[in-house]
């Protein structure tokens, strides 16, 4: 058994408004082994993003409050961790790859700037940054790396900025990757390659990956566990082929029924009924 990379226990995050206090995340416990991937499924409002941003603390306090639980990565605790190590592991031990690279990409920087950033900060030991930043692009998929690095986010392609930002992530070697609905902003053709590539990538370098996403068919052939989040709560938990084949949750049964199929005679996509739901939690 290989030594688990990350462990979230009994996690609780709230948030301050003027309304009061909102309950985000509820309790929630979930492990990753180090060279294993593991998807967090659902809905907008569900959890996900807060449960991945507070990996590193990412949260802006206030209005986020830590209410409880603990988050251990390679055997420390994040939450107790001092501003210095946690900027160590911001990016050098946890990377993230965000929904939106046309505004997580800073528009008046070139992408070999931005690359270069993080390979000064995470990786002070590499003495030639540009020919690191050409390897990188190059692992992505970007064609002509040498010319394309001197590119401004705007004259990228949605595919090739978040390949940007995939081989900016890679580039400071983190033991994990967390990629956050990194398709949403993308078309399908654009999605899939996308896809293919942090499965290819993952093997590549047996990088542990956390995928974000709202769409549950996704996660087939990329990711050997699945989370299912409803309402702040893991809901399901378990094999990611398991819960596929055979959710036993009400919420997840209900998301893959959503899933649209070619060759299906209904007329109609099915909805979530809220309310059955409701009386069934």
């Amino acid at each position: 058994m290989s030594p688990s990379l990350l462990e979230i226990r009994d996690l609780s995050i709230n948030f301050r408004t003027e309304h009061g206090v909102t309950e985000a995340v509820k309790h929630v416990s979930l492990s990753l082994k180090e060279g294993s991937s593991l998807a967090i499924v659902g809905e907008s409002g569900s959890g996900k993003s807060v449960t991945a941003l507070s990996l590193t603390r990412l949260l802006p306090s206030p209005p986020a409050l830590y209410a409880g639980g603990d988050i251990f990565f390679k055997g420390e605790n994040v939450l107790t961790m001092s501003p210095d190590r946690l900027r160590k592991i911001r990016g050098g031990g946890i990377a993230y790859i965000f929904q939106e690279p046309s505004t997580s990409l800073n528009p008046v920087y070139s992408i070999r700037s931005q690359i270069a950033e993080a390979i000064r900060l995470h990786r002070p030991e590499v003495k030639d940054v540009d020919a690191e930043i050409v390897h990188w692009l190059k692992t992505v998929g970007i064609v002509n790396p040498e010319k394309r690095m001197h590119d401004y986010p705007h004259q990228l392609s949605g595919g090739m900025q978040q390949r940007a930002m995939i081989a900016m992530a890679l580039s400071c070697r983190p033991s994990l990757l967390v990629a956050d609905e990194p398709t949403t902003a993308l078309d399908v053709t654009i999605q899939a390659q996308i896809l293919a590539e942090l499965k290819r990538l993952r093997a590549e370098f047996n990088m542990s990956l956390i995928l974000i996403t709202h769409n549950i068919a996704i996660t087939q052939g990329l990711c050997d566990r699945m989370a299912v989040m409803f309402r702040g709560e893991v809901v399901e938990y378990g094999d990611t082929q398991s819960i596929l084949h055979s959710p036993q949750h009400e919420y997840t049964k209900a998301l893959m029924a959503c899933i649209p199929r070619l060759g299906s005679k209904e007329k109609r996509l099915k909805t979530i009924d809220y309310s059955k739901l409701a009386a069934k939690s």
